[in-house]
């Protein structure tokens, strides 16, 4: 699926996604979210992905490597 836009909503915590086939996608940052094993950091850091590049966090949740990216974020904090 080739994405066109994707773009932040407020109202909604949610990541509002365009794609090339003419399908809008949305995705619950909340329900993305549920069941991560997150420190305040990567609250932080997951909240600042969502609102200025929202591309790169549905990427991550699609591609099941929201963890993964959390982990890293971790590590990088020592």
């Amino acid at each position: 699926m080739n994405f066109i836009s994707a773009s932040y909503n407020m109202y909604h915590n949610s990541i509002d996604i365009t794609t090339f086939d003419g399908y809008i996608l949305r995705i619950d940052c909340n329900k993305a979210e549920e069941g991560l094993k997150t420190t305040a950091w990567t609250d932080h850091v997951l909240n600042a992905m969502a609102i200025d590049n929202p591309l790169e966090y549905a990427g991550l949740y699609l591609n099941n490597e929201l963890q993964i990216f959390i982990d890293a974020e971790d590590n990088l904090d020592i």
